[in-house]
């Protein structure tokens, strides 16, 4: 989100004609609001306004590396390891980028930063997973958001008192800092230190955990041997990419639902940045816009509780498309923000949900595959959406209109999915295939 603010929208003038036109060779620009940025900084305008789209997407297909690598890396050399690297990369990488006098140096070290913060929530969001109880899994997932709602919302706060766009990538980069306490405070998870046979360092770490939380330790041990004996006993062979297409009720469901992921991750990171460029105070609407962000994100829980995956996401998906074509036919002002912001908090509620239906919807053996490639496909969508955002170049009605398609379409695809609430998890290819076919799996109690 830091591009609202690196690159906000901007006037100038040409000396030869007095207005915006091009080309234009010696640019004189608008610093009332802003007294530096990228695009003041190497005259991102005319035939060079699209680099500010492009290092945009890099620093999403940063993201998307980072995801894909960062995510291997967990299951081969453990949760804490991985997210260390991504941590260090983010801080020093993140600071650098503040400092470089180039362009596609600002860029490459972006990219890098990408790479980190992919890192950073794939390998966070596997530990959290591991550490939490079934019970909580749901709550704790949708919380897990929180905190970048709230960077989202202090965005335009570090963008208000720092209006030099250098200033602003440290001052958002050395809070990072922090997560250098990462090497002192985070265990490994013992998930994975079982699933490697590093069991005596499992128990260490669980006799820790049970103290702290004032449970017994003298049965962990042996617990954790049994438990250990049990999944060798029924080792499952696990599945890959390739697997989720080679059934047709499977490849059905991995198609709709990485398509509703590349909706929502195109139409919250797309319209998000497109509310920076509405007219008004910039920074009250990107505040207005994360901060029912937040509310969403709390929203979520007790939908998720009460109603179906499927139904919230055929109901936000819609909600999310007429609001987008509304705002395509109203003059910029309140009016267009709050519709802008509806449209934001609806893509983010199914941002949420996806994310616990996609677990759901998918047997062990690929479920890992199935979280990956939906990513993937979000990542796509969110590297899409800042080239929709240069259509307001070409006429004002034209992003918000780009923006709602892909969620009109999400809403029909949805149908062809089954419901997953209260359903048993699955295990193997044969039960995926048969899910949601004829009768419902047995439910929990």
């Amino acid at each position: 989100m830091a591009i609202l603010f690196l690159a906000p929208k901007l006037n100038y003038i040409c000396p030869d004609t007095g207005n915006e036109t091009c080309p234009c060779p010696n640019p004189e620009y608008d610093t009332s609001i802003f007294s530096r940025s990228i695009i003041m900084e190497w005259d991102l305008i005319c035939e060079r306004k699209w680099l500010t789209s492009f290092t945009q997407t890099l620093f999403q297909l940063g993201t998307l590396l980072g995801s894909v690598l960062f995510g291997m890396a967990s299951d081969r050399f453990g949760r804490k390891s991985p997210l260390l690297v991504a941590v260090v990369i983010q801080v020093t990488m993140g600071i650098a980028a503040a400092f470089v006098p180039g362009f596609w140096t600002f860029t490459f070290l972006r990219l890098l930063v990408g790479m980190s913060v992919g890192g950073t929530m794939v390998t966070g969001f596997v530990i959290v997973m591991e550490f939490v109880g079934t019970q909580y899994r749901d709550v704790i997932s949708a919380l897990y958001q929180v905190p970048f709602n709230l960077g989202h919302i202090l965005l335009p706060v570090f963008g208000y008192f720092c209006r030099d766009y250098s200033n602003f990538q440290l001052a958002i980069s050395i809070p990072a800092i922090v997560l250098l306490s990462y090497f002192f405070l985070i265990p490994e998870t013992p998930r994975w230190l079982i699933a490697v046979k590093r069991t005596d360092e499992a128990v260490k770490i669980l006799e820790r955990v049970a103290t702290i939380n004032k449970r017994p330790t003298e049965t962990i041990k042996a617990d954790i041997e049994a438990y250990q004996a049990a999944i060798e006993k029924n080792q499952l062979k696990k599945g890959n990419i390739v697997d989720l297409f080679r059934t047709p009720n499977i490849r059905k469901n991995i198609l709709a639902m990485a398509f509703n992921w590349l909706a929502c991750s195109y139409c919250f990171y797309g319209v998000s940045q497109y509310v920076g460029q509405l007219s008004g105070n910039a920074f009250v609407n990107v505040a207005a816009s994360a901060s029912v962000t937040l509310l969403g994100t709390f929203l979520s829980i007790p939908l998720m509780k009460m109603i179906g995956r499927k139904t919230i996401l055929v109901i936000f998906n819609f909600i999310c498309a007429i609001c987008l074509l509304v705002l395509a036919v109203l003059p910029e002002g309140p009016g267009s923000v709050v519709c802008a912001s509806i449209g934001v908090v609806c893509s983010f509620i199914n941002f949420v949900v996806v994310y616990l239906y996609c677990t759901e919807l998918f047997p062990t053996v690929v479920r890992n595959a199935a979280l990956g490639f939906s990513s993937m496909l979000a990542r796509v969508g969110s590297m899409m959406a800042p080239f929709v955002i240069e259509l307001r170049s070409v006429a004002l009605w034209m992003p918000p209109v780009g923006f709602a398609i892909l969620p009109l379409i999400a809403g029909f695809v949805t149908f062809l999915l089954p419901e997953t609430k209260g359903c048993e998890l699955m295990t193997t290819i044969e039960e995926g295939e048969q899910f949601g076919k004829k009768v419902k799996l047995d439910s929990k109690k």
